[in-house]
C-alpha cells in the first residue's frame, strides 16, 4: 500500500513539472580546490643560501642591483667606502704586527747590550788589575820570574785595558740597553694604541699614516744598529730625545681669539687657562730641571770617558820603565794609575752614567712631548674636533702622577704665584 502511494506522488510530481515552466534555479555551493604541491628538496644551511642569493645579486647588471629611490652613484660610494674601510683596517693589522715584531727586537738587542755592558765591565777591571799586580811583581824583583816577561805582560794588557775602554767609552753599553728599554716601552705604547683604535671605531686613512709617521719618528729616535747610525753619545750639548712626528704638534700652531662662555665639548675657558698655567710650569721646573741635570751628567761622563784609557795609557808606560834606574817611581805610578783606572771604569760602567743620562734625555723629552700635546690641543679652533675636555685632563694628570684636582690646585697655585710676583717650588710630575 506504501509503495502506491511513493509511485502516485512521483507521477503526479513528473507530470506537473512538465506541464509547468521551471522559473527558479537550484545552485550548488563549490568545493573550495586543494592545491597538491610537489615534493621540496630539503631546505640548505642558512650560510649556503645566503652565499647563493650574494653570489645571484653580484651577477646582475648594475641597473638591477639598484634598490628603488637610489642612483647609480649612490651604489657605487656604497661600495667604495666599504673597500675602502676593509684596506683601511688591514693596513692598521699590518703596521700593529710590525709593530709588535720591533717591540720583540728592541727587546732582545736591549738585553745583548746589557749583557756586554756586565761582560766588558768585568773583563776590563779584571785585565786593568792583572796587569797593575805584573807591575808590582815586576818591581820587587821577579821573585825568580823574568823580568822582562813581567814587563811584556802588563806594558801588553795595559794597552789592551786603554783599547778596550776607548771602544767601551764609545759606544756607552749601558746607555744603549737604556735606549732599547725605551723602544721597547714606547712601542708597546703605540701597539695599545693601534688596538684600541680598533676597538673602538672604523679607522681612516688618517689614522693610518698617523701611525705610519710614529713607527718611523720611532725608529729615527732609536736606531738598532750600531755603525753609521747610533746616536752620539757625547754630543756638544744636552738635548732630549724626540720620538714623535715633528709635525704632529704643528700641525693646529696658531693662535686665536674665541668667546667660549659656554662650555663645550667639557672645554671652557677656566679650563683652558688651567692648562695654559701646567704648560708654564712644566716648562719652569721639571723641563728646566731635567735639563740642568742631563747637562751635569753629560760632562761627568765626559770626564770619566777620558780619564779611563788616559790613565791606563800612562800605567801602561808607566810598567814599561819598571827596572830601569828609577823602576821604583814607574812602578808606583803603573799600579797607581791601574787602581784609579779600575775605580773610574767601575764608576762609569758599573753606575751606568749612560743610563742616567739617556734616562734624562727620556724624561726632558717626555715633558717636552707633554707641553706640545697640551699646546696643539689648545690652538686647535673647533672645540668639537678636540678631545673630550674632561678625558683629556684625566690623560694629563695621570701622566704627571696626579688626580684630576690636584693638576687644578697645581694651576691654581701657579697663577697664585705669579701674581704675586713669585715662582712656584712644586714640580708638576711626580713620577720622575
Amino acid at each position: 500500500m506504501a509503495s502506491l502511494q511513493v509511485s502516485n506522488l512521483l507521477f503526479s510530481c513528473s507530470s506537473s513539472s512538465s506541464s509547468h515552466k521551471i522559473n527558479a534555479a537550484i545552485s550548488v555551493p563549490t568545493l573550495p580546490r586543494i592545491r597538491f604541491s610537489p615534493l621540496r628538496k630539503p631546505r640548505r644551511d642558512l650560510a649556503e643560501e645566503l652565499k647563493v642569493r650574494d653570489y645571484g645579486y653580484r651577477n646582475l647588471n648594475p641597473v638591477e642591483r639598484i634598490l628603488p629611490g637610489t642612483t647609480i652613484q649612490e651604489e657605487n660610494s656604497f661600495d667604495d667606502s666599504t673597500v675602502n674601510s676593509t684596506v683601511v683596517i688591514a693596513q692598521l693589522h699590518a703596521i700593529l704586527e710590525a709593530v709588535a715584531d720591533r717591540v720583540e727586537m728592541h727587546y732582545n738587542i736591549g738585553q745583548q747590550r746589557d749583557n756586554w755592558n756586565t761582560l766588558l765591565l768585568n773583563s776590563i777591571n779584571m785585565i786593568t788589575l792583572t796587569a797593575a799586580t805584573m807591575a808590582g811583581i815586576a818591581a820587587t824583583g821577579g821573585a825568580g820570574v823574568s823580568l822582562l816577561a813581567l814587563k811584556l805582560s802588563s806594558a801588553l794588557l795595559f794597552s789592551a785595558a786603554t783599547g778596550m775602554m776607548v771602544i767601551v767609552n764609545k759606544i756607552q753599553p749601558s746607555q744603549l740597553a737604556e735606549e732599547q728599554r725605551n723602544a721597547t716601552r714606547l712601542f708597546k705604547q703605540l701597539q695599545g694604541e693601534i688596538q684600541t683604535l680598533l676597538s673602538l671605531r672604523v679607522p681612516g686613512e688618517e689614522d693610518v699614516k698617523d701611525a705610519m709617521e710614529k713607527v718611523l719618528a720611532l725608529d729615527q729616535a732609536y736606531p738598532l744598529p750600531l755603525l753609521g747610525k747610533m746616536i752620539e753619545k757625547f754630543p756638544k750639548t744636552f738635548e732630549p730625545t724626540v720620538w714623535w712626528p715633528l709635525n704632529q704638534s704643528q700641525r693646529n700652531n696658531k693662535v686665536y681669539k674665541r668667546d667660549m662662555k659656554m662650555e663645550r665639548n667639557g672645554w671652557s675657558e677656566d679650563l683652558e687657562g688651567e692648562m695654559r698655567e701646567i704648560i708654564q710650569v712644566l716648562k719652569r721646573k721639571d723641563t728646566d730641571d731635567y735639563m740642568r741635570l742631563g747637562n751635569l751628567v753629560l760632562k761627568i761622563n765626559k770626564i770619566l770617558a777620558i780619564s779611563g784609557p788616559l790613565l791606563t795609557s800612562i800605567a801602561a808606560v808607566g810598567s814599561a820603565f819598571v827596572g830601569s834606574p828609577h823602576g821604583s817611581w814607574a812602578a808606583v805610578l803603573a799600579v797607581a794609575a791601574g787602581a784609579l783606572a779600575t775605580a773610574v771604569n767601575t764608576l762609569e760602567h758599573g753606575g751606568q752614567i749612560g743610563m742616567v743620562l739617556e734616562m734624562y734625555r727620556n724624561c726632558a723629552g717626555f715633558f717636552t712631548l707633554l707641553e706640545e700635546s697640551i699646546e696643539s690641543t689648545l690652538n686647535e679652533s673647533d672645540v668639537e674636533r678636540r678631545e673630550n675636555g674632561g678625558m683629556f685632563v684625566q690623560n694629563v694628570a695621570l701622566q704627571l702622577g696626579r688626580s684630576t684636582s690636584q693638576l687644578r690646585d697645581l694651576a691654581e697655585k701657579s697663577i697664585y704665584s705669579r701674581s704675586n710676583g713669585g715662582e712656584i717650588d712644586e714640580f708638576a710630575s711626580k713620577l720622575f
